[in-house]
């Protein structure tokens, strides 16, 4: 369950608007989210391209939408499933809080430390002008890397823990860069879920 009463956390980065929600579902839920997720979701693999070269991407991922849309983003353009029934009741949590109506998940699966997301904005054309990405960790937790990107000294990093909650709204993704660095500390899997509008 989640709280609209749970700890919040902001940012404070500049021309940024960035939330943090440590607790936002409770471990329990939060584990049966991840085991239910890890089992039934149709994870795929897909191919990138980086500097000519084609690489497999490194993390498995599912795309979930209600309006059929597709989602693309570094040359892969994803179909989307149909909601769940635990995605819908994961969405009706975080639209509380994020007061918007989400019509598109992207589920990740980091599957060991080596398991990663390189430095960019969620600013694809469809999401918008200001979009507001809503994304929660279930499992291991994962440190979440931001950079500014033309002042070079602004940077920083959060511990994005399980069950919790990152909001990022208004005109971050112009601003500022994130990503999910590797690590080479052995660690468990993480299951993280983006909600987004897809316009």
């Amino acid at each position: 369950m989640s709280s609209l009463f749970s700890e919040k956390i902001n940012l404070n980065l500049p021309v940024s608007d960035i939330w943090y929600y440590p607790n936002f579902f409770t471990i329990k839920a939060s584990n049966n989210y991840f085991n239910h997720l890890k089992t039934n979701t149709p994870w795929q693999q897909d191919a990138i391209k980086v500097f000519g070269k084609t690489y497999a991407q490194p993390r498995l991922t599912a795309l979930y939408a209600n309006n059929g849309k597709p989602y693309s983003y570094s040359n892969i353009t994803m179909q989307p499933h149909e909601f769940s029934d635990e995605l819908i009741a994961i969405k009706k949590k975080i639209e509380l809080i994020a007061e918007t109506n989400f019509t598109t998940c992207l589920l990740n699966l980091y599957r060991d430390g080596k398991d990663s997301n390189g430095w960019h904005a969620d600013n694809e054309k469809e999401l918008g002008i200001n979009p507001v990405i809503a994304s929660v960790t279930f499992g291991q937790e994962r440190f979440f890397h931001l950079k500014h990107r033309t002042h070079k000294n602004l940077k920083h990093k959060i511990l994005l823990e399980n069950g919790s909650l990152l909001v990022m709204k208004g005109e971050t993704q112009h601003h500022w860069l994130h990503q999910i660095p590797k690590t080479a500390r052995p660690i468990q899997e993480r299951i993280n879920l983006t909600f987004r509008v897809i316009k």
